[in-house]
């Protein structure tokens, strides 16, 4: 047996990068990553078969990345047992997540001695084949607060000067990141706020010793929300409205009806902004 864990991811701002190679399609942007995320255990079996919390599931993305370990060896299959206390679908980076501590497991389990970057670029092609997500795994392999400004590489991030914090978040309910990437009106709503976003993000990022660094990228990344037209539930703009009457910052979870804030706000959950990135255990 091998474990491993990645950590959870929140998207604050996201460029869609089309290419027709799901090695170079990607998305541009903001997130960072959380204490929470998910934590994998694989062992040989003769069949594949994924668990999460315990439960038998259908994840195309984990079983694409065994897939693609497994196939030119004489493993017939694994169990990939994962346990996370976040929600699937609700804008944590969990498909990514699986996916990148899966293949750091299993590397481990099967001694391949790949490498962390390789190993990363396996678990990114499998969430973009399977549109479960477009920028988690580079968070989630460096850790930490990113900004991601080159196109055409999606393991390419900058390290923003932000120390580990609290961040408080409420979710309420799902949004199903394959049916926005299949949406060419909602894309281009995207695409277009996420240039203005960038712009600023581009400004921050090279700002020295800034001390409101952090509330500054999250008015881009309200604006963003606004923008972008993914700012629609209204549990979620009168949560976020509440917050900043109340003298916080807040937004929306990139993708998911959820919002993140670095003010303890009713009905929240507390998490921890983290700068260790996913690694064996």
């Amino acid at each position: 047996m091998a474990s491993a864990f990645a950590p959870g991811n929140i998207s604050c701002v996201f460029k869609i990068i089309p290419h027709p190679d799901p090695a170079r399609m990607h998305s541009l942007g903001m997130g960072f990553t959380i204490k929470e995320g998910v934590q994998v255990s694989v062992s040989e079996q003769r069949q594949t078969r994924v668990l999460f919390n315990g439960k038998d599931i259908n994840f195309p993305t984990v079983r694409a990345v065994v897939h693609q370990l497994i196939q030119d060896t004489d493993i017939s299959g694994v169990v990939v047992d994962l346990t996370s206390p976040l929600p699937l679908g609700c804008g944590f980076g969990l498909s990514g997540a699986a996916a990148l501590a899966t293949v750091y497991a299993l590397n481990k389990l099967m001694g391949t001695e790949k490498e962390n970057k390789e190993l990363a670029m396996i678990a990114h092609v499998a969430e973009v084949e399977n549109r479960t997500g477009l920028g988690d795994v580079c968070s989630q392999y460096h850790g930490g607060c990113l900004v991601k400004l080159k196109e055409g590489a999606p393991l390419v991030a900058d390290k923003l000067p932000i120390p580990e914090q609290p961040i408080y978040f409420r979710y309420f309910s799902p949004i199903h990141t394959s049916e926005v990437l299949r949406n060419k009106e909602q894309t281009k709503h995207i695409n277009c706020a996420a240039d203005t976003a960038l712009t600023i993000l581009k400004k921050l990022a090279r700002t020295q010793s800034n001390p409101d660094l952090f509330t500054e990228c999250f008015a881009v990344a309200k604006q963003f929300s606004v923008d972008s037209r993914l700012l629609s539930d209204k549990r979620v703009i009168e949560t976020v409205a509440q917050i900043e009457a109340a003298g916080g910052v807040a937004s929306m979870i990139m993708l998911g009806n959820g919002v993140f804030s670095t003010y303890a706000f009713n009905g929240a959950t507390e998490t921890q902004l983290v700068i260790n990135p996913a690694r064996l255990i």
